[in-house]
């Protein structure tokens, strides 16, 4: 004969009073009268002010069913301190449903307050890695977004609504934006005439083989050369001479008179000026240059998905200015023809330093609202860039799989560092003393080649700079290097 089983006991019999009723809202099991009553914070068992969801669900596992959920506490609820909300779970009365809700005091520890200096900019960061050569370079903007923006077009496209356009995607310029555009080209020139004028105080070198740069009295002797023939020198630099294109790199673009008119072929290349990028994108902001005409429209571009309906007619370009005065203002507007500026006197260098080093920070942060409106457009696979709302089609792109893209480029948004690469190079703590070893290089910085070379002529480092560049780094003999943390 069968033993009898044991009788059946609800769940809630097996805990406390208090628990019991929570675990007998869950289930929906029937209570009696007697402890339908709300519950209350004077029936919580005693436990420390300290209670936290976490301590619940580690000291009682069977808590883990019920919601719990942090809330602040309001002026007349357990005073000013935070509570923990346990989640209000239904009552049964007959057909009617109730709740209630039991909160429980508890408080936070205070965290530790950390010395301002530490918020400000970190201690040291990663030095920045090499592109690989074979590959493309990522999004600026997430895939994401850039198909759902062509998904709206799209569909604008199909129902035959204009594309809404704001200045200045319709062609427009905006009135903001203008002075910005002439103080960039300002400090642009300031940067240009400083860097010429400063080679003559510091030296640059640049590797014959590949480009790595470096700025100071003797080359390093880090071994991270991979130009050709790196493993007959075991990966050693072959110095030269450099010059200001090897402190700040040219980037150039077809300057349009108009960006919205007919697009740059293959067989036309030849028709249009390459100015610095900079440049242009100063002209198409609102910068008037005679020599390099820019069309101002009064009335905005329409489109219809991807296709222009209305661009006002197709304007002659007029013939630029060929005056001396034209010719002039060229030269302070390009680096080819600022190779070797004027000595500086020994009590202006630290001035000129500044000076440069000021104009550059404003360059790029001018150059970065520019371009928060104005669109300049980057191949994904080379240095080519192109300003205006869609690229060229010159056949010109020798990176990586261009067979497979007939020579065009891959545009994509671009981004500041495009266009003022910041050409970093390996920091200098000290130009009097020994050169850089390759057997020390985990504790060497890297700045910018514009950055080293005004700090090497005396500026003040940005704190922008000073994690990269290690500065609160000792460096250690070649002996200690291996006993180094």
């Amino acid at each position: 004969m069968p033993a009898a089983s044991a009788p059946y006991s609800h769940p809630s019999r097996l805990l406390p009073p208090f628990w019991s009723q929570l675990v007998a809202f869950r289930c929906h099991a029937p209570l009696p009268a007697t402890r339908l009553a709300p519950l209350s914070c004077s029936a919580l068992p005693p436990r420390p002010l300290s209670t936290t969801a976490r301590d619940l669900q580690v000291q009682r596992p069977w808590a883990q069913t019920l919601c719990l959920r942090r809330v602040v506490g309001r002026p007349g609820s357990l005073g000013q301190s935070k509570q923990l909300e346990v989640g209000s779970q239904p009552q049964r009365h007959g057909w009617a449903m109730a709740s209630s809700r039991t909160c429980c005091e508890y408080s936070p520890r205070s965290a530790r307050k950390r010395p301002e200096r530490y918020h400000r900019q970190p201690q040291n960061v990663d030095l920045p890695e090499l592109q690989p050569k074979k590959k493309k370079k990522p999004f600026p903007v997430p895939i994401k977004k850039m198909l759902q923006e062509s998904r709206r077009d799209k569909r604008l496209a199909q129902m035959r609504i204009e594309k809404p356009l704001e200045p200045p995607k319709n062609g427009l310029l905006v009135p903001e934006l203008v002075p910005v555009a002439y103080e960039v080209l300002d400090n642009w020139k300031v940067l240009i005439r400083g860097l010429s004028q400063l080679l003559n105080v510091v030296t640059v070198y640049g590797c014959r083989k590949c480009p790595q740069v470096h700025v100071g009295p003797v080359g390093h002797q880090i071994q991270d050369c991979y130009g050709s023939g790196s493993q007959r020198r075991n990966s050693h630099h072959s110095w030269v001479r450099g010059s200001i294109n090897d402190v700040l790199i040219p980037i150039e673009s077809y300057h349009l008179f108009d960006p919205f008119g007919r697009r740059v072929k293959h067989e036309t290349r030849f028709d249009y000026d390459r100015i610095p990028a900079i440049v242009e994108l100063c002209i198409l902001a609102g910068v008037n240059l005679p020599q390099y005409p820019s069309r101002r429209r009064t009335a905005p571009v329409l489109m219809i998905g991807k296709k222009v309906i209305d661009r006002g007619g197709f304007v002659k370009e007029p013939k630029p200015h060929q005056s001396e005065d034209c010719v002039s203002l060229l030269a302070e507007l390009d680096t080819f023809t600022n190779q070797q500026g004027q000595s500086p006197l020994p009590s202006n260098v630290k001035e000129l330093a500044d000076r440069t080093l000021e104009a550059y920070l404003n360059v790029r942060q001018g150059v970065g609202q520019l371009m928060r409106k104005y669109t300049v457009k980057a191949c994904g696979y080379c240095p080519e860039v192109h300003i205006g709302p869609w690229g060229h089609n010159v056949k010109l792109c020798g990176a990586f799989k261009h067979q497979w893209r007939d020579g065009k480029h891959g545009w994509q948004d671009a981004i500041v560092d495009e266009l003022i690469p910041p050409n970093y190079v390996w920091h200098v703590p000290d130009p009097t003393g020994p050169p850089l070893r390759s057997s020390l290089r985990s504790f060497y910085g890297k700045a910018p080649a514009v950055v080293e070379l005004c700090v090497q002529a005396g500026a003040e480092i940005p704190d922008k700079y000073r994690p990269m560049m290690r500065t609160d780094i000792v460096i250690p003999d070649s002996e200690e290097a291996r006993m180094a943390a």
